[in-house]
């Protein structure tokens, strides 16, 4: 019995001090009041670490970069080291030196939680508890989704683009693009549409005056360094009308074909290499598919495959990055077909559209339709247009007994591109302005000739000239400004005549000055006036004489003497023609 109570009694012994020991070292590692440790007696006052995601959006993307951070509170100015615990399956380092943990390039599996706590420098005698966990969600890069309207348009029209990121999220800057064909790997290279290289708020962009078919990318970025999303698959806008450079042919020219016919595609233009592609119609641009996927490429030209039923747009790319017109092609295993022009057929021009069946004869009459009107009803299986206008543009479709088409756009260009009339207009009016500066030019000489006061006088600069000279340009300005008076409309004229008599006597005395009204008379005659007045008559001797009539004052007398008497007298001055009127002599 002894014996058996002896090795318990030493295992109970031993478990007791295990316990013991384990309570006391809690006990030091829980004491606040440690050497050089703050005092945490108070256990509201107690440093907690807590665990923040540095991110301006709740969602991350795979190959963002992206940072958690570690903060202690009310942890005083003690210095901390960090440390982090994760549930990920993608080991993350960090420095425990910084409370930051970055990844420069997430990937799913950096998902997970996560959690971090603090540890006193000083001697390490003091550690927070565990913050609480944050979740991390790490997504696969998004795609953004591209949108053009309208698929098909006229040359020179506009084209809107919208753009959505995948998995929309805030934050997004959208970029545009152009593609551009590369033949080496059946792919597109992207550039920068003008006005698009920083960016746009806003999710949609418009492209103006596109001329041809053309094939459009973009995609979403956000934060600095930016993060982009991949580019959007390419979405085209088609052209009906070919280019030098690049055009794209059906034999036989139509839309719809019998899937028992042939039916090849021809690339034409400035290249040697070429493949041909098309995009289901009604369907995504994720169908975009080449030659090889559905026909036979031989060189430049592409024969369709007879088994492929389907609508498709098909057009033709360029070794030199191009893209051809593009044409609507279906291969029908119905009764009837109509027969219309692949590409779009210039303003003016005959155009006929006829019915085919594949099998039986026209028994009865054939309808036509435009846009789901009747236009045409009679026996035979033709509509002529004669000179197709714009209007004649439209959806068209025939039908015979119970058999009806599939419908064809049949698109009309005008024979001369309004933009063409430009060039014209600018020589036009450079011309006009020629002219125009050449008949002023002409009727300022003219004026100069006609008339010596038309450029008055300049006074000349220099100050050292004599008095005369100066007295010959002011008497000429003087003239000249009379003449133009007269030449205005004004008909009576004042100036001053000394009277010659009367200079010898009282040579010490005022002077008599005599003001005269000189009346220059209409010497032409007027229309239905066969008489002349006896004022408006000119003298034999050639000359014109002007009536001058004297009204003296008395001015200046001297004290006593009475003032003359006021006489009117009536003097005839010769006038002649191209002297100016102050160098006139009274007589």
């Amino acid at each position: 019995m002894g014996h058996t109570l002896t090795p318990l009694f030493v295992l109970g012994l031993i478990l007791l001090n295990t316990l013991l020991c384990g309570h006391a070292e809690g006990q030091n590692y829980d004491d606040k009041s440690a050497d050089d440790g703050p005092d945490y007696a108070d256990m509201e006052k107690r440093p907690t670490a807590v665990a923040t995601l540095q991110s301006n959006w709740p969602d991350i993307y795979e190959g963002e970069r992206i940072a958690l951070r570690c903060e202690i509170k009310d942890g005083g100015d003690a210095e901390w080291e960090y440390r982090w615990l994760t549930s990920s399956s993608q080991t993350s380092s960090y420095n425990p030196h910084i409370p930051e943990l970055s990844i420069s390039f997430a990937y799913v599996s950096h998902s997970g939680y996560y959690r971090c706590m603090g540890t006193m420098k000083s001697g390490q005698q003091y550690r927070t508890e565990w913050s609480d966990y944050i979740k991390l969600t790490v997504s696969g890069k998004p795609r953004s989704v591209l949108t053009a309207s309208p698929s098909w348009l006229s040359p020179g029209g506009a084209v809107t683009l919208n753009c959505e990121a995948e998995r929309p999220s805030a934050g997004w800057r959208f970029s545009w693009y152009k593609a551009v064909p590369k033949l080496s790997d059946t792919s597109y290279s992207y550039e920068p549409l003008p006005g698009s290289s920083n960016g746009t708020e806003q999710d949609s962009f418009v492209v103006h005056g596109q001329t041809g078919t053309a094939g459009y990318a973009c995609r979403a970025g956000r934060g600095d360094p930016v993060y982009y999303t991949y580019y959007s698959e390419p979405m085209f806008v088609f052209s009906g009308d070919p280019h030098p450079s690049s055009s794209l042919t059906v034999s036989p020219d139509g839309v719809q074909h019998f899937t028992s016919g042939s039916v090849s595609l021809n690339c034409e233009g400035n290249s040697s290499r070429w493949r041909v592609r098309r995009v289901p119609q009604n369907t995504a641009s994720s169908y975009l598919s080449s030659c090889p996927h559905w026909g036979t490429m031989t060189g430049s030209t592409c024969s369709l495959d007879r088994n492929w039923h389907a609508g498709a747009a098909y057009w033709c790319e360029s070794g030199s990055g191009e893209f051809s017109n593009a044409v609507n092609i279906t291969i029908q295993n119905e009764n009837i077909i109509l027969l219309s022009p692949a590409r779009p057929v210039t303003e003016g021009d005959a155009v006929s559209l006829s019915c085919k069946l594949r099998r039986g004869e026209f028994g009865s009459v054939v309808l036509f339709y435009r846009n789901g009107e009747l236009i045409q009803n009679d026996t035979t299986r033709e509509l002529k247009i004669p000179a197709v206008s714009k209007s004649d543009e439209g959806m068209y479709k025939c039908q015979h007994s119970r058999d009806v088409s599939p419908q064809s756009w049949m698109s009309v260009k005008v024979s001369r591109p309004e933009s063409a009339s430009f060039p014209v207009l600018l020589i036009v009016g450079l011309v006009c302005a020629i002219l125009l500066m050449i008949l002023l030019l002409l009727l300022y000489q003219y004026r100069v000739a006609k008339d010596p006061c038309f450029i008055r006088p300049i006074q000349p600069e220099s100050t050292n000239q004599g008095s005369d000279t100066n007295h010959v340009v002011n008497q000429s300005e003087a003239q000249c400004e009379k003449y133009s008076a007269l030449l205005h409309g004004d008909t009576h004229l004042y100036d001053s005549v000394e009277r010659s008599e009367d200079t010898d006597n009282d040579a010490d005395g005022p002077k008599d000055v005599t003001y005269s009204l000189i009346e220059l008379k209409n010497i032409r005659e007027k229309a239905g006036n066969k008489r002349e007045s006896e004022e408006d008559q000119v003298y034999p001797d050639g000359n014109l004489y002007a009536q001058i009539n004297h009204h003296n004052k008395g001015k200046g007398r001297k004290k006593g003497q009475s003032p003359p008497g006021a006489t009117d007298e009536t003097v005839y001055s010769e006038v002649k023609p191209g002297t100016a009127l102050g160098n006139s002599a009274a007589t």
